[in-house]
Parts: C-alpha cells; sequence; structure tokens
C-alpha cells in the first residue's frame, strides 16, 4: 500500500514507523524544519509506555532512556502543600522525542521531506492508496472539506501559555496564584534533568484584567514570543521560581479548542491526533493521543488491510472512538474545572487538593487511596473536623475510616444518617391512584437498607395530572392510607426518612405504562392534557391544551391539596417536581414555554407560575420539615433551559425558602442530545452548590460507592441520589457499608447477623475500582433514563 502523511509531528511520524514495519511504502511532508518544535514536555502515562514497547520496542528503548519520571503530584494553595503520590508519569522533552521517532522512520526507510507542504489534496487522494493527516488542529486536510468529517470546534474560555524553566520540579505540580482580578493556575512538570514545562493558564476575564491581551491583533513575527507578558509572569511569579528562569519558545497566549469530528475519514482520507480530536492538557497529552491513534491504524491496516481501505478505516474508528470519546470526556471535565477554579478557591487545602486530582471523574476517592492512602485519610479527617492544620500532620481518627458518604447532613430540622438518596422511580404500580402491598415492599425493603433518605416516586396530583393509568396519587383521601402504611413501615424499621415527590404529568401525560411502550400515547380512554403552550411531546402525543389563568389557579390548589395529605401521611420532607418536561418543568424552558403573557418571555416570568405553586406547597407544608425542587439543568438542546438558567433558577428557588435542590437534566425534548458519562449530571449540582450556596442533591449515573464518597468529599454536592443500583440492590447502603469496612451505619436488628459476609467464597464484598474506560462509560446506545422520575 502507498501512503501519504500529512504532518511529522509525534503522531505521523509513529505512523510513518509501525506502516513500514508493517512493509508499506510511506511519504511524510512536514512544513517545518527538522529541528523545528513549540512547546517543550511531552508526559506519558505507564499505561501508554506499555504499548510502545510491544509495537516498536526500538523506539521505545530510545524514549525510555531520556525520559524524567515521577509519581507525586503537589498542589501548592493558600500556603500550603499537599502531595499525593502513588500516581506514575514519565515526561521527554518535545524536541528529543521528534528526533527520536524521526530518526527511527528514516532507519526503517520512510521518506520523509520537511521545510514542505504537502500536494494538493486531491492529487494525493489520486496518487495514493491511504492519506493520513496528521496536520494538527488547525488541519488544512480536515479543514478543506469539514463537512464531510462533521467537524465542530469548540473555543473555550481559559487563555494560556506554554513555557519552560530551569527549576526542575520533583512531582506534577499545581500552583494555584491568587490575584486581585482572579485565579492564574501554573502547570508543571519536569521533562529531563534541567527543565520543567511551565504552563501558565488563567480565565479570560482574568486575563484581560491583567492586561495579559495587550498582543491580542497583534501580528508578532513567525517565532516570536509574547515578551511582555511573559516579563510580568517573573514577577507574578517570582516566589514559585526563586532564582530561576523561564524560557520561552514561539510562546504565545492560546485559546483552547475541542475538536470533535463525526466522521474521522472521508474516502481513503483519515484523520489522527489533532486533527480528528483534542484533550485539554491537563490530562496528558495531545502526542500521547496521536500515537495511540497510530498504533490503532496500523493494526486495522494489518487485520483488514485485505478487505480494502475502507475495511481498514472503519475498523480503526470503531476501535479507537470509544476510547477518545471517554478520554475526551474526561478532559471535557478536568477543562470546565479549571474554566471555573474561582469557584473552589475558598475549600479547605486538602478538600481543594482531593477535588482538583479528582476533577476528571476518572480517579476516585478509591482509586486515590490505593495510590495514597495516607493522603485521603487526611482529607477524610479534614473534612469531618475541618480545623485540621494544612500544613501540620494530621492525626488519625475514626473519623479518618468513615467514609465520607457516612457522614450525617442536617436540611432544616430533617437529620438524614448518611448521604446517600433512593432516588425517586416510578413503578406504575398503583390502581386508580391507590397503592398496595407492591409500594410496601419496594420502598419498605429500601427503607431498611441503609440509605438516608428514600424518595417516592412522583406523586400525582390529580388524576389528569398521571403520567400512565398506573401512577400513585395524592388527589382523593382513600389514597392516603397506603401512603401512610409505608411511611410507618420506614419510620419503624431502620433509621432512613422517607420523602414525597408531588408533580403532574403536563404534556407527558396520557401514556402506557413504561414496559409497554415508553412516552407511547394509550390506545384509548385518553384524558385531556394541559400545558403552558398547545406542543404536544412527540407527533404521535396528543397537542396539550394551553392552560389558563383559571387551570393554573385549579392545578396550584391541586399541589396545596396533595401536600396537606402528604404530611397527613408522615413524609418528612416534600419535594415538588419541577424537572422532565413535567407541567412546571415545562413552563421553565423556552423550548415548550412559547406564551406572550406574564408567564412567558424570560426566565423570571417563565418561573412566575411554578414558583407560585411552590409557594403554596410551602405554606401548606409543616414549617418544620423541609422542602425540595428537582429541576432539571439543561435541556441537552441548543435554544433551551441552560445551566446558567438553573443557577438563576437556583437562586430564586433560595428566595422562595426552598431547602435544597434535587438537580437532574434532561428529558424536556424529545431532541435532546445528553453527554452521558460517569455522574454526567454532577457538575450541575456543582455549580448550583458552590455559586447559589443552597444544598444540592446530585444524581445521574451515580452507581458506585466510590462515586457517593468522591462526590461528598469533593464538595460537589451534599447528598447522592442513586436509582438503578437500589433497582438492583435495595440494600446497596448497607453493602457498601460492608464493602468498605464501616460499621457506625447499624442494620436493623432482624438481619444483624448478617452484616459479615459468607466465608465459603459465596458473597464477595470486597471489589477493586473499575478500570478507567468501563467506569467512564457512557451508556448502550438507546439508554434513556426514562424510570427515574
Amino acid at each position: 500500500m502507498r501512503i501519504a502523511v500529512c504532518g511529522g509531528g509525534p503522531g505521523g511520524l509513529y505512523s510513518a514507523i509501525l506502516l513500514r514495519k508493517l512493509g508499506h511504502e510511506v511519504d511524510v511532508w512536514e512544513r517545518n524544519a527538522a529541528d523545528d518544535t513549540f512547546g517543550f514536555g511531552v508526559v506519558f502515562s505507564d499505561e501508554t509506555m506499555s504499548a510502545f514497547e510491544v509495537s516498536d520496542p526500538p523506539s521505545f528503548q530510545r524514549i525510555v532512556e531520556r525520559f524524567a519520571s515521577w509519581t507525586d503530584i503537589d498542589v501548592h494553595y493558600r500556603g500550603a502543600t499537599l502531595r499525593s503520590g502513588g500516581h506514575g508519569f514519565s515526561a521527554l522533552s518535545r524536541k528529543v522525542l521528534l528526533g527520536i521517532l524521526q530518526e527511527r522512520a528514516v532507519e526503517l526507510g520512510a521518506a520523509v521531506a520537511f521545510c514542505s507542504e504537502h500536494p494538493p489534496l486531491e492529487q494525493l487522494r489520486r496518487d495514493y492508496d491511504l492519506v493520513i493527516a496528521s496536520d494538527g488542529v488547525n488541519s488544512g486536510v480536515r479543514n478543506a472539506s469539514p463537512e464531510a468529517f462533521g467537524a465542530t470546534l469548540d473555543p473555550r474560555k481559559c487563555r494560556f501559555m506554554w513555557l519552560s524553566t530551569d527549576l526542575v520540579f520533583d512531582a506534577f505540580t499545581f500552583h494555584i496564584v491568587e490575584t486581585e482580578h482572579g485565579v492564574v493556575q501554573i502547570h508543571g512538570y519536569p521533562y529531563d534533568d534541567q527543565h520543567s514545562t511551565f504552563i501558565v493558564e488563567t480565565h479570560e476575564d482574568t486575563w484581560r484584567a491583567l492586561g495579559w491581551d495587550a498582543a491580542e491583533g497583534v501580528d508578532l513575527p513567525p517565532g516570536a514570543s509574547d515578551e511582555a507578558s511573559i516579563d510580568s509572569f517573573r514577577t507574578l511569579f517570582a516566589p514559585i521560581l526563586g532564582d530561576h528562569e523561564l524560557f520561552a519558545n514561539n510562546s504565545k497566549w492560546l485559546q483552547f479548542n475541542t475538536v470533535r469530528n463525526e466522521r474521522w475519514h472521508d474516502g481513503n482520507v483519515v484523520l489522527l491526533g489533532d486533527a480528528a480530536h483534542t484533550a485539554h492538557f491537563s490530562i496528558g497529552s495531545g502526542t500521547k493521543l496521536a500515537m495511540e491513534d497510530a498504533i490503532a491504524l496500523a493494526w486495522a491496516i494489518h487485520d483488514h488491510g485485505d478487505d480494502g481501505v475502507d475495511a481498514a478505516l472503519a475498523a480503526y474508528e470503531a476501535d479507537r472512538r470509544p476510547v477518545v470519546a471517554s478520554t475526551q470526556r474526561a478532559a471535557q471535565a478536568s477543562l470546565e474545572w479549571f474554566e471555573e477554579i474561582g469557584r473552589y478557591v475558598g475549600q479547605p487545602p486538602r478538600q481543594f487538593a482531593f477535588n482538583l486530582l479528582t476533577r476528571s471523574r476518572r480517579i476516585t476517592y478509591d482509586n486515590l487511596r490505593l495510590r495514597d492512602e495516607g493522603f485521603v485519610d487526611e482529607v477524610d479527617v479534614e473534612f469531618v473536623h475541618g480545623d485540621a492544620s494544612a500544613n501540620g500532620s494530621v492525626a488519625a481518627t475514626d473519623a479518618g475510616h468513615r467514609p465520607p458518604m457516612f457522614l450525617p447532613f442536617r436540611i432544616g430540622d430533617l437529620e438524614l444518617a448518611n448521604r446517600v438518596v433512593v432516588a425517586p422511580m416510578d413503578m406504575y404500580s398503583a390502581v386508580d391512584g391507590v397503592i398496595g402491598d407492591f409500594h410496601l415492599v419496594h420502598l419498605g425493603s429500601r427503607g431498611i437498607g441503609g440509605a438516608g433518605l428514600v424518595m417516592s416516586e412522583m406523586i400525582c396530583v390529580s388524576a389528569q395530572g398521571r403520567i400512565t393509568p398506573g401512577c400513585a396519587g395524592l388527589y382523593r383521601d382513600d389514597q392516603v392510607p397506603g401512603w401512610k402504611r409505608v411511611v410507618d413501615f420506614v419510620h419503624a424499621h431502620g433509621g432512613a426518612k422517607i420523602g414525597c415527590q408531588l408533580g403532574h404529568s403536563g404534556r407527558k401525560g396520557s401514556t402506557k405504562l413504561l414496559w409497554e411502550g415508553s412516552d407511547e400515547p394509550l390506545d384509548g380512554d385518553n384524558w385531556e392534557l394541559v400545558a403552558p403552550s398547545p406542543i404536544a411531546w412527540s407527533p404521535r402525543n396528543q397537542v396539550p391544551q394551553e392552560i389558563d389563568r383559571a387551570g393554573m389557579d385549579r392545578i396550584r390548589d391541586e399541589f396545596v391539596a396533595a401536600t396537606r395529605r402528604a404530611a397527613e401521611a408522615g413524609f418528612d420532607l416534600l419535594e415538588v417536581h419541577l424537572a422532565h418536561g413535567y407541567l412546571l418543568s415545562s413552563f421553565l424552558s423556552p423550548l415548550t414555554n412559547r406564551r406572550t403573557d406574564e408567564y412567558g418571555g424570560d426566565l423570571a416570568s417563565r418561573a412566575r407560575f411554578p414558583l407560585e405553586v411552590v409557594d403554596a406547597c410551602r405554606a401548606a407544608w409543616p414549617a418544620g420539615r423541609p422542602l425540595s425542587v428537582r429541576i432539571s439543568a439543561t435541556d441537552w438542546v441548543d435554544g433551551g433551559f441552560t445551566g446558567d438558567d438553573a443557577v438563576e433558577l437556583a437562586r430564586l428557588l433560595q428566595q422562595h425558602d426552598v431547602d435544597i435542590v434535587h438537580v437532574s437534566t434532561g428529558q424536556v425534548s424529545a431532541d435532546q442530545r445528553p453527554e452521558y458519562g460517569r455522574s454526567y449530571q454532577t457538575p450541575f449540582a456543582d455549580r448550583i452548590r458552590h455559586e447559589v450556596g443552597i444544598p444540592t442533591i446530585a444524581v445521574g449515573a451515580i452507581s458506585s460507592a466510590e462515586d457517593v464518597n468522591t462526590t461528598v468529599l469533593a464538595g460537589r454536592a451534599d447528598l447522592c441520589a442513586l436509582g438503578r443500583p437500589h433497582l438492583y440492590d435495595p440494600h446497596w447502603t448497607l453493602h457498601a457499608q460492608a464493602q468498605q469496612g464501616y460499621r457506625g451505619n447499624p442494620w436493623i436488628p432482624q438481619y444483624r447477623s448478617g452484616r459479615r459476609p459468607p466465608n465459603d467464597g459465596t458473597l464477595a464484598i470486597k471489589t477493586e475500582p473499575r478500570p478507567f474506560e468501563e467506569s467512564d462509560a457512557a451508556p448502550t446506545v438507546g439508554w434513556r433514563p426514562v424510570a427515574t422520575r
């Protein structure tokens, strides 16, 4: 096969090496000279190096001979240095790496042309069997036909500059520098025995306020650096640098672009590395991803080349895309954390460091404990006591061995035994709104399963407000005894509290039971639907009637009557459902509220009626019992409700005496495109908690004890709601307690002898943290959170 490589960076050169080893003819074009390089160090993980060793031992050996290696991460924050060990990184000079790969490619017979632009793309398509575009984030090959690849570029909020210093760090180092205009962070790491990479990053607002935007729009000579900014760095970072110097190499302010492509190949042209995808430097290098792409491409050609280029490229993309998607999700979480780092400045030192280390949601509480148990113990103690010295030694105490998920939490006058919530899950098993034995067993078993709070499913405030004929209700007095029976059981057995979620289906009502067809309208006996605007959920669902003021009055009063019945049943907490596209949620979203009266328009107007309902429920609910509101923090649709709207709504809820916000997302529009992944909704709860100062419940793809511990300890939410894990295991919290060797959360006396698992191997309770790719994986295609209400 005759192969053209456009771009002689590490990805392109490594492709040339591996494809020459397979016997293919390879020509490489690189616009820069052989000894030109921009940037300084390149970081690799131990896992990546194992792949390099197998793929090409000679270049692997030359690389490792030049490595600087370390295992620690240091966080310098407010005068404290927090060190976490056990991580495992290696780095070397980018210039040295390019030299090794250039030498190896030529050694194997690849033709590498420097200071040369590649021939026109159409000529390459004709003359070569395969064209590899490894020409970087601003790929000319990709940009020549962006529609063919479905390219999107997402410019981010921070500015950054790559530099070097002769201060040799002995760890991967983060310096958090607070200025009068905002936070500036330094990412640093050694790449040889004399130098370290020194990356300066800050939010664009801070960048402008500090005057670093002076060179914006100025055409610096090729290869020139922004010397004015660099001079100011020497002063600002003098406490870090001491007598050491900063060095520039075409060092200019950059704005990170997240590159995504719907397709990585078009005909015989394939994208590789930054041309196909980018991942923020805070979780690793684009060089690493590009070289891993080269390995996957070489294997695809080896295994499928006989079936034609199309088959090989399809196999490459199918194999590599899930791994890259996982990396990009982690990178997105990391870059967003640094974009909003000012939100977290003020946390206690160890909690801040833990938050930083777990920001991508790949490293978790358990994973970090495996790496550095002492560090996690210290964070635990500081979290419990809040007064541990940042620089002194933290004594090991019982608190250090109590996982964060088992710390109590108070909402108003209600104290919960721990941070675990059984999420609201519709069971569709009521008869004419009346619950029976099923709900007693369903909620009762979870009530004795160890969770601090058990939430009911969405209890409908009227027959019209049901989702399905099987929905439970509190719209008649005869529906109260069934719920009182459940509440009394939960109160009598175990230490759980129980909450009532009230809602009205709006335009999503009059549908079949979930297992008969999600969101499918009934075959007959449909009831009339109401909504803020006459917009159907989907073309197959009925068009709702636009609700008028009399209808609003009626529904508000139905919520009030249901609230009083919930209080009569003895529920400990009330939650008003303003999420998932049901009636009150539909008022909030501009996608579903097209009104031109006082209940439509800006967010304050769209929230007018939902807040009226919240106020009425608060007034009817006993003063000593807390009120929660569940929201969808984004519609996941352009032009819909956004994260900014969610923050503003949370401020309004706080002003209306809401005690805690239960932060979900989506299910407002059938056109939604959620960004699924591990704990994917938690960042919205995190943002509301820190920006508004109101307690939050995180929910969504939280599936393990380490997820809960990580979320709580990092301060991203106060409580974590889990649905599916509790369907799988009603006693999930008790088993999580046993897995972690904690005995403070009592089992009911009838089950106490089962606290210790059998010794015959029939029950394995100690599990290792899941591999990164599995724990971060998106749900399978077609998965929708329809059962969680």
